[in-house]
This record gives C-alpha cells, sequence and structure tokens, in this order.
C-alpha cells in the first residue's frame, strides 16, 4: 500500500502493536483451550496467586473490571475447584487464594505462555518480533 504520492504509509506503533496483540491473543487463546482456561480466567488466577487473600474489590482494580463481574467470575472458578474463599461469610471480607487443582492449572498455564512466546518471539520467530520482545524484556527489567 503506498499513498497518492507513491510513499509508503507512515508506521503507527498503535496499529502495529494492536495488531501483534490481537495475534498473541489468538494464539494464547488457542493454547490454553485444552487447559479449559481463557485469557481472562487465566489473569484472575495469576493475580490470585500474585496476591495471597486478595480481596474481591483488588482484584476488581487489578483486572479493570468491575466487582460484580469479579464475583462471577470467582464464583465460577470456586465451582472448579481452582480457588476457595476462605472467609465466604456475609458481611465479612473475602481471602480468595488457590487450590493445590488451581496452582497445577497456573503452572500448566505458564508453561503454554512459554510455548506460546517461542512460537511469537522466539528465536524461530520474525526477526522484528524478536526485537519487540527483546526492547519489551529490556523495559521491564527493573
Amino acid at each position: 500500500m503506498t499513498t497518492e504520492k507513491g510513499s509508503p504509509p507512515p508506521i503507527s506503533p498503535s496499529i502495529i502493536v494492536l495488531t501483534l496483540a490481537r495475534r498473541v491473543e489468538t494464539e494464547l487463546g488457542a493454547a490454553l483451550a485444552p487447559l479449559d482456561l481463557t485469557v481472562t480466567r487465566l489473569g484472575l488466577l495469576g493475580h490470585i496467586a500474585a496476591v495471597p487473600g486478595v480481596s474481591f474489590s483488588d482484584l476488581a482494580r487489578m483486572s479493570g473490571t468491575a466487582v460484580q463481574s469479579v464475583h462471577s467470575a470467582v464464583k465460577a472458578l470456586v465451582a472448579a475447584g481452582l480457588v476457595r474463599d476462605s472467609n465466604a461469610r456475609a458481611g465479612s471480607a473475602s481471602t480468595i487464594e488457590l487450590t493445590p487443582e488451581g496452582r497445577r492449572l497456573l503452572a500448566a498455564a505458564e508453561q503454554a505462555i512459554g510455548d506460546v512466546d517461542d512460537l511469537l518471539f522466539g528465536p524461530s520467530a520474525d526477526p522484528v518480533q524478536r526485537q519487540l520482545a527483546a526492547a519489551i524484556r529490556a523495559a521491564f527489567a527493573s
């Protein structure tokens, strides 16, 4: 694609990142599907693992969603045996934590994430994507 003057269109970092993010989400979704996980459920499990005893309000803030949505999602995770609320009583603060099955599933998901990282950003990946991965790792190294 070229502009009217014959030069290529300007490079938009926003469009490039959005395009790559969609590809990452698609690949990650496919890798998580055999584990019966979605990217959203994985995010919640990761937050719960990182902050044992996390509250519903904190989970909502961390995931950028409404408290009611977190309540529904956590209820489904409890039903699946992945998390427990050791303080689940009306009027008291919740303390949500992973169960042993939740920890096992999160470890399996981390392996799937590693596989996707290798596919999209590893030694055999597109050189530009490898450069982006290196820049991201460097930016968040500290």
